[in-house]
Formats: C-alpha cells, sequence, structure tokens
C-alpha cells in the first residue's frame, strides 16, 4: 500500500497487499511478507524479515541493535515467521556476533511493552504477555506462555507448554509441561489444562504426572531422579522430551517449593 506519511526504503521488499499506516519508518535490508498490517509509528530496522499476516501493532521497534556491548556492529538480524501478532511498544532486538539473528516462530503473540533481547529464540504459538522481558539469549519453546511482568535472566530456557505465573523472576530453566510460580520460581504443577486444550490424552497426563513426581516430590536429586524415570518410566515423546530437557540443562532447573528430609 502507498502511504505517502510513512517512510519506506526504496530497497526494502514489501509484499504487494500489506498495509502500512501513517509515520511509520522501514529502513533497508527489511522485507515483509504477504497480507501483514504495519500499525503507526511503527519503526522496522535494518535486518528485519516478516512473515505473512503478521501485524504489528503502533509504537513497536522491530530489529534495533543489541543492548548489549559485545555487539560491534555486526551485520545480524530477526526473523519473524507467519501469523504472528505483536502489539504497541514491543521492542525486539536484532542478533549478535554470537548467533547472528533473533527469532520469533508463526502463531506467536508478543504483547504490549514486551521485550525481546539479542539472539532470543521464541518458538511457534509461544506467547509473551504484557511487560514480560527476556535478557539475551533465551528461548522460548512452543506454546510456552510467559506470565506478564516477569523477567527472564539470559541463557535460560523454557519448555514446551510450560505456564509461568505473572511477574515471576526466572533464573533457572523451566522443564517442559509444568507449571512454574512463587519466588524462587518452583514447580507447582504440571500444565493439565494447556495439554488438554491442545489435544494430550489422560494417558500421557497422567505420564507427565508421574515423571514430575519423581523428580519433585520424592525427594531425589536430579541424577537420581533421571535413573529412576530411565529405569521406570516406559520411553515416549514426552517423557523423552523431559529427560533430554533437564540432561542438557546448563543453568539447572528450577526447585519444587516443598523441602524434604
Amino acid at each position: 500500500m502507498n502511504q505517502p506519511l510513512a517512510y519506506v526504503h526504496p530497497t526494502a521488499k514489501i509484499a504487494k497487499n500489506v498495509v502500512i499506516e501513517p509515520f511509520v519508518n522501514i529502513e533497508k535490508n527489511v522485507e515483509i511478507g504477504e497480507g501483514s498490517w504495519i500499525g503507526s509509528n511503527v519503526t522496522i530496522m535494518e535486518g528485519a524479515t516478516i512473515g505473512k499476516n503478521c501485524k504489528i501493532f503502533p509504537g513497536a521497534v522491530i530489529a534495533a541493535i543489541p543492548q548489549d556491548l559485545k555487539y560491534n556492529g555486526e551485520e545480524s538480524s530477526v526473523e519473524i515467521g507467519d501469523n504472528t501478532t505483536i502489539r504497541e511498544f514491543v521492542t525486539v532486538n536484532k542478533g549478535t556476533k554470537a548467533n547472528m539473528k533473533t527469532t520469533v516462530g508463526n502463531n506467536a503473540l508478543i504483547m504490549a511493552y514486551a521485550h525481546v533481547a539479542h539472539d532470543c529464540v521464541i518458538k511457534d504459538n509461544a506467547i509473551l504477555a504484557n511487560a514480560a522481558t527476556l535478557a539475551g539469549h533465551v528461548e522460548i519453546d512452543e506454546w510456552a506462555i510467559i506470565g506478564g511482568l516477569t523477567a527472564v535472566h539470559q541463557f535460560t530456557n523454557i519448555g514446551k507448554h510450560v505456564l509461568i505465573s505473572g511477574g515471576s523472576l526466572v533464573r533457572k530453566d523451566i522443564p517442559p509441561f509444568t507449571k512454574a510460580a512463587r519466588e524462587p520460581i518452583s514447580y507447582v504443577g504440571i500444565n493439565s489444562i494447556g495439554l488438554r486444550r491442545r489435544g494430550y490424552n489422560s494417558e500421557q497426563i497422567n505420564q507427565i504426572q508421574d515423571i514430575y513426581r519423581i523428580i519433585y516430590l520424592k525427594g531425589l536429586n536430579n541424577s537420581q531422579a533421571l535413573s529412576v524415570i530411565e529405569a521406570e518410566v516406559p520411553a515416549t515423546p514426552e517423557r523423552d522430551e523431559i529427560l533430554t530437557f533437564i540432561q542438557k540443562s546448563s543453568r539447572g532447573i528450577m526447585k519444587g517449593y516443598l523441602k524434604f528430609e
């Protein structure tokens, strides 16, 4: 759409049916896919690729340089998938030489005032509620929901189908299928409602529950718990997802809320 009150760099690649509202600024080396809508006063800086049917609401800034002292002007990027919605005043910073890009997947929702720092990876169908803040190098897996005003420490991983309470301080990795709350952030159960909504059956949910009982309710350390799970719980995609996540965790996983003698 030809919008005379917006600035679009001549070399930007904009699909024909993209709607660009007044006072938008789109710099060079930007691509925007078919059917997307760019609200007024949005700034899309060099190195952004935005997929099809996205909605970016007024005041958002996409692909600004990282707020990271190791950034030295390298050509890095932000990649946003299809059907993703970015609400008012969200900031998504481009990558550094560590990963060279920041990624937001398909069908994601990033609510108002959220911040996605350099080199983050947000996968498909994830949700960041209002004013959630991700430090650099955070990975959010599919279908995870991050509550409003939550702050996530750099290099933290959040697993699939996780639900994190609003106002949380996330300093540890959050294993898949769980709910996390309290301070310090702790295991408060599995995300059974979310799993049912996404097609998991009772057998799958019960197995996930059994696995986390072993991890959090038996008084075992993580190595002991993983050994018990591998020996006693039948192999399924869900079991293996949990085991792999914990085995690969570099920051360690959140603790259980209860203490055991």
